[in-house]
């Protein structure tokens, strides 16, 4: 589980690239990214959540905590939430089988 707070923008985003690489080293089942410590998300940000989404960084699914506008509205915007697996809390994206 990766969690994220601040600007997830062009500074971060190769941050979150770099976690990811580690954190699919460890063979994960499901990599959970938590996104509601974001208080800005740009378009850097959501490259690198389909970047982990589509195998590029983890081969384990990808499941997204996102609530509230910060995050939801620009994913909406971009229809990300039909690709993605987002979850409106970090308990129901590790309850997921």
């Amino acid at each position: 589980m990766l969690r994220v707070d601040g600007a997830l923008d062009l500074a971060l985003a190769p941050k979150l690239r770099q976690l990811a690489e580690r954190a699919a080293r460890l063979e994960p089942t499901a990599l959970v990214i938590d996104l509601t410590g974001v208080t800005f998300l740009t378009s850097a940000g959501m490259a690198e959540l389909v970047r982990a989404h589509r195998g590029r960084t983890v081969s384990a699914p990808l499941r997204v905590v996102a609530a509230g506008r910060i995050t939801m509205r620009p994913l909406e915007l971009t229809r990300l939430t039909d690709e993605l697996a987002i979850y409106p809390s970090l308990s129901e994206a590790l309850a997921t089988g």
